[in-house]
């Protein structure tokens, strides 16, 4: 086992950082999407249908579309960040496989 450094815990911490990061916003951008593709049919049928009318009171609606909103950008942050892990677990394992 190798010693392990400042600079190398520094560097490992700023690489994380740097993925949450791009998870953080790869899952904003899903989440604006999601809440786009949501309100408009939710809102529409609110207008248009009889049942959804006497349904779905506002807090319904917003309930329908943050929930949409919420489990795209949760589910969009999970896999970037487990994307992105996995590509520098592996970019690890081959330059270790290169010094050997």
């Amino acid at each position: 086992m190798g010693s392990v450094t400042r600079a190398s815990l520094d560097q490992k911490l700023a690489l994380a950082k740097r993925c949450s990061h791009e998870g953080v916003m790869a899952g904003a951008k899903a989440a604006v999407v999601a809440t786009i593709a949501a309100a408009v049919p939710t809102l529409a049928s609110v207008r248009m249908l009889p049942w959804a009318r006497t349904n779905l009171n506002p807090t319904a609606q917003a309930l329908i579309i943050s929930t949409a909103a919420g489990m795209a950008y949760f589910i969009v942050a999970d896999k970037t960040v487990l994307a992105s892990a996995r590509k520098n677990s592996f970019g690890a394992t081959n330059l270790a496989d290169m010094k050997a």
